[in-house]
């Protein structure tokens, strides 16, 4: 081998290397912010158009009936069951039809839950989806006693609660609060927040449009699905 051939060798190796770990840094800023990836799962098909951006997957337009219709009909032939599904599709408000939907899904050989949710950002004229691979959550009670009455602040800088003494409302407030799932990561920033006095409890309610509700008080943090039922409860007006 002469010289010149080992130099050139030399060369093809170092632009193999320096393209190999461009790529790798390219594919992990990609999926950096990514708890699971579909592309690596067998079982977890992507609808064709989605592009990985970080933290989830784009495509442009509104798209996010197809990918609830999609996932609805694909996941259960591939051995998944669904555990709960939400769209704005459930309502009958049109300004909801743009929302997007929420879902939970458990299989035999899969370690926690996946969940996949999509809405359509307006703003961007983009349709966004998100996976996410979490533990399978526990559900522990707050509130043992249901009181006779509690009291609502629309806001946390609110001076003003509104009392409510229907018995039947604060059983159906005390069931969503205890039956909601115990959190223990990172709570997400929502735009609303409420507070609910128990007397021997302050819980707070963080919510927005379609996405999960965090609830927090003094026994931890908690996450429910965004129940409309539930925030028709607490929002007065």
């Amino acid at each position: 081998m002469t010289k010149k051939q080992i130099i050139f060798g030399v060369i093809l190796l170092l632009l193999f290397i320096i393209s190999w770990f461009s790529y790798q840094k390219i594919t992990d800023d990609t999926y950096k912010g990514m708890s699971i990836i579909p592309e690596e799962h067998k079982d977890i098909p992507l609808f064709k158009g989605l592009e990985p951006t970080e933290h989830q997957y784009i495509m442009k337009g509104n798209h996010w009936e197809e990918i609830y219709h999609f996932y609805k009909n694909e996941l259960p032939g591939l051995g998944w069951q669904m555990d709960y599904i939400k769209s704005a599709l459930d309502d009958n408000e049109a300004e909801n039809d743009w929302g997007g939907f929420m879902s939970r899904w458990r299989k035999d050989d899969f370690d926690g839950e996946l969940w996949i949710s999509s809405h359509y950002n307006q703003n961007e004229d983009q349709t966004e989806v998100m996976f996410d691979k979490t533990e399978i959550l526990q559900s522990t009670s707050w509130i043992e006693n249901v009181p006779d009455s509690i009291c609502i602040y629309q806001s946390p800088t609110s001076q003003n609660c509104t009392e409510i003494n229907d018995k039947s409302k604060i059983e159906q407030i005390t069931r969503f609060i205890n039956e909601a799932m115990d959190w223990n990561k990172e709570v997400d920033s929502r735009n609303e927040t409420l507070i609910i006095d128990f007397a021997d409890i302050k819980i707070n309610v963080f919510y927005e449009d379609e996405k999960e509700i965090f609830l927090q008080s003094d026994k931890g943090t908690k996450v429910m699905k965004p129940e409309q039922e539930f925030l028709e409860l607490l929002i007065l007006k």
